[in-house]
């Protein structure tokens, strides 16, 4: 019995130290983290002025912190100020023609066309008068008493004053009728073509100002007072501090432990001891080689996937191209993705 009983106790030990060199060896063959490496990377925007003048001040320097909305640079407006002006007071004068063909015609303007029909009429009676009696009395001494000269110069008297009338009674039509609408629909036209011309002005006044489009860090300041502005030329190279993102590769066999949303944690060299949080937010559909810049365990010529992650840099302390390694948990105790992976992306303003 002693010799059974030794054999069972080393057969129980062989058991459990196999069953524990089982479970390391496991463990050591089922990697718990991903390890990925790459670069940071940051978006930029360069900056134009909005018009060709020459700029009269530059407010920010290469480093500066700038917020959205924020001044950086100025142009000359000494030749925009007029344009404003003049602009000002054609679109001025031009809603006065309209208010004007809208309002029609005042009545003393259309009591100054009655008397002028009145006076005409008075004109064409007497004219007609005179000429009655001077062929009265030619009628009466056979054409001897009046010539033929005053004969026609009295026909002429009446002609005119008849026409002078009828000139007057149109005159007078048109005052009632007031101003045609082919002439209210130019006018309107025409006011609001001068209203977009102002606009127009008044846009390029407000373009002489250069602002920050975002929250940004001024990384190249390109001009200087007194260089001609130009859209084509940039002013200022601005890098967007928020978001940043380190783009890593990842191998076709490890592409199923990631997915947006997925939580990382980013470690760069010149911070020892530190970690960035972040999340994966994007996992190309198409598969490429690894560029000969990144460092991985694999075989340089093989094809991965391009991934970023997003990275929570609330001190701006990361910089473009830093080499930086993201590490992300593959599985939790039960084998399983942590919580904290399945949820939804966070937003770069999340805290």
């Amino acid at each position: 019995m002693p010799k059974i009983a030794r054999f069972a106790a080393l057969l129980a030990g062989v058991v459990i130290v196999g069953a524990a060199l089982w479970w390391w060896l496991d463990r050591r063959q089922s990697p718990t983290e991903l390890r990925l490496y790459g670069n940071v990377d940051l978006r930029q925007v360069e900056l134009p002025f909005n018009g060709s003048e020459r700029v009269a001040a530059v407010l920010a320097q290469e480093g500066d912190h700038v917020a959205q909305g924020q001044l950086l640079a100025r142009l000359d407006t000494s030749r925009l100020a007029p344009q404003v002006a003049k602009a000002e007071a054609d679109l001025a004068a031009q809603m006065q023609a309209v208010d004007r063909l809208h309002h029609g015609n005042r009545p003393e303007e259309i009591a100054q066309a009655r008397a002028n029909v009145d006076s005409a009429v008075a004109d064409a009676d007497n004219a007609r008068a005179q000429f009655a009696r001077l062929r009265a009395l030619s009628d009466s001494s056979s054409g001897r008493a009046v010539s033929r000269q005053d004969m026609d110069s009295g026909k002429a008297a009446l002609d005119t004053a008849e026409a002078r009338l009828a000139v007057n009674r149109k005159a007078l039509a048109l005052e009632l009728a007031g101003p045609r609408k082919e002439d209210i629909a130019q006018g309107e036209a025409q006011l609001r073509a001068d209203q977009a011309q102002l606009a127009l002005v008044q846009q390029q006044f407000k373009d002489a100002d250069l602002l920050a489009p975002l929250n940004a860090v001024v990384r190249s300041r390109i001009v200087e007072p007194g260089e001609i502005a130009s859209p084509q030329k940039s002013a200022f190279t601005l890098a967007i501090t928020d978001p940043k993102w380190v783009r890593v590769y990842v191998a076709e066999t490890d592409l199923g432990s990631v997915h947006e949303g997925k939580s990382a944690d980013v470690t760069v060299d010149a911070f020892h001891g530190r970690g960035f949080s972040g999340w994966v937010g994007f996992i190309s559909s198409v598969a490429e080689f690894t560029p000969k810049s990144v460092e991985t365990t694999e075989l340089r010529s093989s094809l991965v996937y391009e991934v970023r992650v997003f990275v929570r840099d609330p001190g701006d302390e990361l910089r473009l191209g830093m080499p930086a390694t993201v590490h992300l948990t593959l599985h939790d105790g039960n084998g399983s993705v942590p919580a904290t992976a399945r949820g939804s992306r966070p937003k770069p303003g999340d805290t």
